[in-house]
């Protein structure tokens, strides 16, 4: 029998890796080859709360696909932006003010960054069932049962083994926070591919920042690691640190949601985009993402049976009476972000309220 023929796409060629001397956040690396097993998960549960408690970000290596895949992967992120014509992909546009949605392509300049600076992002997000909620652009779909897998993979191989380990942290059942993810439930984790073109002169204006300082709205971001340094993220002592890249590895962060669900145990981290160092400017970025969110109806109040959270306490950003269900936080926050006005609280700091919920924003 024949071997079954992929389809054709143009191979995406990454930059090189910078060669500067940069500042680096010291991640824990977690090997979650592991993960599969309870005894693998119990063994990993101390480095990954540790990690999630202390920077809200960790490395994953070991999770299953190959340096080939990946590469595969990357190549059909950049359909959108490089095979797909400019009036086709309009009609593929997101509604996302208005149905609180980033499904479909985020054209560039939807967002205020800073002194009336544009975004200059383009992404292109996939609901995770790939082809039941949305249809997609004539040249993206060859790789639709591709783009299935690998989304199944992600939630099902990544996401779920990291759910059971927090809920092993806080002292749950395993399956607390997979009860919450259901592939097939309603709720809007997707799969994103981002391009990230900029000019000098929006460089200048928005003093290099590409993204401003930000927690996710989720509750896990998984992050498919790419050569261009322009990850930030604020470490606990206050200082902004680059996030280094490491060949096929995973960039995994803690979003808002489940930082509300954990009582404050888990922490969403700050983090932002900004101009890549010198020997990688004019390469275009390219990202691949997988954002998690809780079913649409999980109310996002913390998990008060913890036997955890009852001994060290819980942090609340609003009473548990007026938790926003994970739907309405995930739709204010999207049709919010980047064009809403932000009450300045200081030099640094911008912050808008969501469904009562304070969202700070940080340049």
């Amino acid at each position: 029998m024949p071997a079954p023929t992929i389809p054709y796409a143009p191979h995406y060629v990454p930059a090189p890796t910078t060669q500067e001397d940069l500042e680096w956040a010291e991640l824990p690396i977690i090997d979650i080859s592991t993960a599969d097993t309870a005894e693998g998960r119990a063994a990993l549960t101390p480095q990954v709360c540790s990690a999630m408690q202390t920077y809200g970000f960790m490395y994953i290596v070991n999770h299953g696909l190959s340096q080939a895949q990946n590469d595969r992967i990357f190549d059909i992120a950049d359909v959108p932006f490089s095979q797909v014509p400019e009036e086709e992909m309009k009609r593929y546009t997101a509604d996302i003010k208005g149905a609180g949605s980033y499904r479909g392509f985020k054209p560039r300049s939807v967002w205020e960054i800073d002194n009336g600076v544009r975004d200059q992002l383009e992404h292109y997000n996939l609901h995770r069932t790939i082809t039941e909620l949305q249809t997609h652009p004539k040249a993206l779909q060859p790789f639709l049962p591709e783009l299935r897998t690998f989304t199944e993979y992600n939630h099902n191989k990544i996401l779920h083994p990291i759910l059971r380990i927090l809920a092993r942290g806080l002292e749950l059942p395993e399956e607390t926070f997979v009860k919450m993810h259901g592939f097939d439930d309603k709720s809007e984790t997707y799969l994103r591919f981002m391009n990230y073109p900029r000019t000098e002169d929006d460089e200048q204006r928005s003093k290099n920042v590409w993204l401003k300082g930000h927690t996710d709205i989720g509750t896990v971001t998984i992050l498919w690691s790419q050569p261009i340094s322009a990850l930030q993220i604020l470490c606990p002592d206050g200082k902004w640190r680059w996030v280094k890249h490491i060949p096929n590895a995973l960039v995994v962060n803690i979003g808002d949601s489940m930082e509300f669900l954990s009582g404050g145990f888990y922490k969403g981290t700050i983090h932002r985009v900004r101009q890549p160092p010198v020997d990688q400017q004019g390469y275009a970025r390219l990202g691949v993402f997988y954002f998690s969110t809780a079913n649409d109806d999980v109310l996002l109040k913390p998990l008060t049976e913890s036997p955890v959270l009852q001994r060290v306490g819980i942090v609340r950003r609003f009473d548990d009476d007026k938790a926003p269900s994970s739907e309405q936080f995930r739709k204010g926050r999207t049709a919010a972000y980047g064009l809403s006005k932000l009450t300045r609280k200081d030099d640094v700091v911008e912050e808008q309220i969501i469904y009562g919920v304070p969202v700070r924003h940080y340049n």
